[in-house]
Order: C-alpha cells, then structure tokens, then sequence
C-alpha cells in the first residue's frame, strides 16, 4: 500500500481510500432469508426479508449486486441535511461536521444503488457543492498556512489526503528554519574562545 515508506509525507490514491471506505457501516433491508456470514472481519447476520440490519458497504454493494437486499441512505445525505451543511459551509470558515468518507460514501452510493436514493440527482448536485466549497476552504487555508495554526477541524479523507503531502513538508520547512535561528554560530565562538592551547608554559619557581 503507499505511503508504507514515509507514512507522513505519501498519499494515498483515491482508489485506496476508497477501500478504507467500504469498512463503514451502512444498513440494508435484505428480500430473503439468509443465514450468518462469516468473515474475518466480523460476523453478518442472520438476515430476515423487510427486516434492516447494518454491514460494511463492501458487503451491502456485494448483496445488491446479487438482488439481495435495497440499501438505506445515510441520514446525513438526506437533502434537508445537506442544505443545511451547504449553508454552513458557505457562511462559515470553519469545515461542517461531515461523515469522515462522505465524499467515498456517496459515490459508491451512486454508482451501485442510484435506484435506492430519493431525489438522487438533488442529492449528488448538493454533495457535489459542499465538496466544492469546502476543497475551496482548502485552498485558502494551504495559502494561509504557518506553523502556528495548524488547526483544521471536520476535514474528510480526500481533503486530509490532498493537504498531507504539502501540510507534512511545509511544517519540516518550518521546523528547520526556527532550529536555524537557534542553533549557535559555531565560526563566531570559536573565535571568542580564549586561545590557550598554544601559549607557552609558565614555569612556576619553588617557594
């Protein structure tokens, strides 16, 4: 996986934090009667038709792929929810408390169960609007950046990927500029170094 070397300066591709993202919970109305599945990860189940349970979205797209079940979404991507972080967002410099995988949740919403999202074409233009305020609100701040406010909150997993690179070499640049300033000049004490090595020995007379 990338970024094992240097964990803090490598990024991620979009495709590996959308991995990460499929280990979030989502709930599912199966249309069958199933038994436990069981993986490494944790065990799934039973499943009884009309009846909601949660899983990994990895397992709820598996399931409606197969015609298994329906996926709910989120309430957090309902559209009255999302007006409202919208508004938050544009009227605020502060990041709305959003999912952490919000932008690799919905997408993989989209993609495998459109037919389950009421209003999906309100619902993507919204979340495609927080996103381009808030990758705006990213922009501005990296323009800000210093040492000394390093105080992002509410930022999702694409965002902290796209600023980590920059964020983790801004802040060694920071780091050994000030060390510059505290470190001695080594030339100037040593010239203010009494020379005694050098002088000639005094030969002391006995009393």
């Amino acid at each position: 996986m990338a970024g094992q070397s240097d964990s803090h300066l490598s990024l991620f591709s979009p495709e590996e934090v959308e991995f990460m993202a499929e280990d979030e919970l989502v709930e599912i109305v199966p249309n069958l009667r199933m038994d436990s599945l069981n993986f490494i990860c944790g065990d799934y189940g039973p499943f009884y038709p009309q009846i909601a349970t949660q899983v990994p979205l990895w397992l709820a797209v598996a399931l409606k792929k197969r015609g298994k079940c329906t996926i709910r979404p989120p309430q957090w991507m309902s559209i009255e929810n999302l007006t409202r972080v919208l508004e938050g967002e544009r009227d605020s410099h502060a990041f709305q408390p959003l999912p952490f995988h919000y932008v690799e949740i919905s997408r993989l919403l989209f993609d495998h169960a459109r037919e389950d999202i009421p209003d999906i074409y309100m619902v993507r233009s919204l979340i495609e609007d927080i996103r381009d305020v808030r990758f705006h609100k990213v922009e501005t701040n990296l323009e800000k950046f210093t040492a000394s406010t390093v105080t992002w909150k509410n930022m999702s997993a694409m965002e902290v990927n796209i600023i980590r690179a920059f964020s983790g070499r801004a802040l060694q640049a920071f780091y050994k500029h000030e060390n510059e300033h505290m470190m001695p000049d080594t030339d100037r004490t040593q010239d203010r170094q009494p020379q005694i090595l050098n002088a000639p020995k005094r030969n002391l007379k006995p009393r």
